[in-house]
Order: C-alpha cells, then structure tokens, then sequence
C-alpha cells in the first residue's frame, strides 16, 4: 500500500531547504499521465503542460515530490483502490483511509511530505484529512484555478491543501491563489464569532467539537440550517449527473472497478428534472448559510458524523455516503471549509472540527483554525 502512485523529484526555484509537497493523480504535471488512479486511464499520455496550481509552487519555490493515490476517478469515499492499493491510514491502518484524495492525506499523515494538493468535489478533502487526522481546507468554489485539473467541467469542485498544522496551509494557499492574503489568515482572530448547527453526529464528535469551541475561547451560539439534509440529496445529484458526463464513457471498458462501474451505471439515471430541483435547492440553502453568516463569521460543525470505518467493513458493504453528510452540503453552496483534528475522549483517533466561511473569506476560516489550534495546544 502506498500514498504515492509516482515518486520523483521536481524543483524550479527551490532552495536546499524548501518544503516539500506531493500533487493528487487529477492535477496535472507536464511529463507525466493524469490517471485518476484508473486501469481505464493507465495509458493516457503524459500531460504536455503543468496545471496552474503545479506551475505556481514551482514558481514560489516548492519542491514537488511526487503524485498521490487517489479513490479510483475521485469518484468514491473510502479511498480503497484495488488496481493502485489503498494508502494507509495513519491514525489506524485498519480503518479507511477517506476519499478521493486519500493518498494526499496518508501522505502528509504520515510525515512523507509536509504538504499535499487534492480535490474536493463532495468533501474528498475534509474527508479524507479528517480520517487521517490532518488539516484540509476547500476554498471559496471558483477561487482557486482548476486550469489542468480534471473533470475539466464541474460546479462542485475545488483544488486544496493538507498540511499539518495551520502554517503550512497558509504558506500553500499563498502560493496557489495570488489573491490570497497571508497577513488576514495569521491575523488575530481572538474577537471573532462562531455559529454552530445542530447536526446528526455521534455523541463523542459533537462532544470534541463542543469542547474544542470552549477551550478556544470563541464566542458561539447554536443555530439552525433546516436545510442541510436536502443539499446534502441535491449535491449528490449534482456530482453523479457530472461526474457521468466526465468519465460515462469509461462504462463497458472492462477496465474500472467495480465499485466505480456501479456507481457510474447509478449515476446514469439522474434526470434533468433531479437536476432542476438540485438547483433549486443549492439556491435555498446558500440564502440560509449567508444568512447565518451575517450574524456570525465562520460556522463550526463536525466534519464527519463519526470515526472512520474499518476497511474490512468497507469491503463488505457498509454504507459509506453519510461520511459526507456534513461536507458535501458546502461543496453544493460553494463556502470554503476548512477541517481541523481535534482529540476525542477515550481514544487515540482525531475527530474533525469543520470550519466554514463567508464566500471569498477564506483567510477568515484560516485565521479562526490557527486561533483554536494555538489555543489547544496552549492548553494541552
């Protein structure tokens, strides 16, 4: 099992010392293929130019490592690939290790590299960062540039970093959008307002994230997005209805896997009309969170509803799609959200403290995730 499908070494102006990061197997780099850790891509050509988010690390002086596994056509949530192998898990390599960008997260999990890239179409980096007990942000929809990214076409998706701690994601965000404001994400951030949804999560996350709030010393009040449930239905509508459009022709190849073939046979039968009332619905509920976010800065909720699955338990057919219960949502409203690990009672494994943001504040959800990292490790 590895994170990484292709290690090598790429500098432009790198100095002896530069930090290192590794690219997810969607996100173009000249020379190589773009597979999507897929049988049925294995034999594309190697891409003749870098994507822009490559292009700008190599300009801001980043080493590029290698490219990451991926869940086969960033088209699932376990992260479990059996052309590629499935990453390890480095909080427990039994349980899964998240998808789609789960060679990302494993490898800056387990110290391979200090940064990462991935996708996040329906949560496949708060996913996969939150299993792995890493920090993974996804910016304000369209904010980032997905020039030589694939799907070349989507309305969900978003290219982002993993990192560590809170730095790191700053310095890679500095990077990869000029328009990003380092200063604003490492500003003071001590004044700032919380919201928290009342969400479905097990007991023991809501309890993390309730005591990660406390000990941060934020300011917070419980609210209400009634319509969480339903954007979460019409974002799955909506990445089945694009992803089919991107990769349907792939059916019948005999080359996916089978999990990919099933989901895409499924995906086929998204009608125009589900479409429509999707559309409706990514309306009602960006209204609902902009509202919220008048009267507060940043929401805070659980990323995932629970602990990670073990992989045996995945493969024997547990139901893996409310994982995305709570991401999915703001990949269809287009709010950045960023996940922070934070400690659960009675167990070595991280929960995730999911953190979203005014649409373009992104360095306001950075800036309140450095506030209540610092403040946990202050009172650790």
């Amino acid at each position: 099992m590895s994170a990484f499908l292709q290690e090598f070494d790429l500098v432009a102006h790198a100095r002896a010392d530069a930090p290192t990061i590794a690219i997810k197997d969607s996100i173009d780099i000249a020379g190589y293929a773009t597979t999507a850790a897929s049988r049925a891509l294995a034999d594309a050509p190697p891409a003749t130019r870098h994507a822009d988010v490559v292009q700008r690390l190599l300009d801001a002086g980043w080493r590029i490592t290698g490219k990451t596994n991926m869940h086969e056509l960033a088209f699932g949530m376990t992260g479990i690939n059996d052309f590629c192998g499935t990453p390890p898990n480095p909080q427990d390599a039994a349980r899964i290790p998240g998808g789609s960008s789960s060679g990302s997260a494993s490898a800056v999990g387990l110290r391979l590299v200090d940064a990462a890239l991935g996708t996040d179409t329906g949560g496949s980096v708060r996913g996969p960062a939150a299993c792995c007990g890493v920090i993974g942000l996804k910016p304000t929809f369209g904010r980032v540039s997905r020039e030589g990214v694939a799907p070349r076409i989507t309305t969900l998706d978003c290219v982002g970093p993993f990192a560590r701690d809170m730095n790191t994601i700053v310095d890679v965000m500095q990077a990869i959008d000029p328009s990003f404001q380092h200063n604003r994400a490492r500003g003071d951030a001590a004044i700032l307002r919380i919201a928290m949804p009342d969400v479905e999560a097990d007991d023991a996350i809501r309890n993390a994230v309730a005591a990660a709030v406390v000990r941060s010393g934020l300011s917070s009040r419980n609210v209400r997005l009634a319509a969480m449930r339903d954007a979460f239905t019409a974002g799955l509508g909506v990445i089945n209805a694009e992803t089919w459009r991107a990769f349907g022709h792939l059916v019948d190849s005999g080359k996916l896997g089978a999990d990919i073939e099933a989901r895409l046979r499924a995906a086929a039968n998204t009608t125009a009309s589900d479409l429509d009332s999707a559309e409706r619905i990514r309306r009602a509920f960006t209204d609902e969170v902009d509202s919220v976010l008048q009267h507060a800065d940043v929401l805070v909720l659980p990323t995932m509803p629970s602990v990670p699955i073990t992989i045996e338990a995945a493969r024997a057919g547990t139901s893996v799609i409310a994982m995305s219960s709570l991401i999915r949502p703001f990949n269809l409203s287009g709010h950045p959200a960023l996940t922070l690990p934070v400690s659960i009672e009675g167990t070595s494994l991280k929960a995730g403290l999911q953190i979203v943001g005014r649409k373009g504040e992104d360095e306001t959800v950075c800036a309140v995730a450095a506030h209540i990292e610092a403040m946990l490790a202050s009172n650790a």
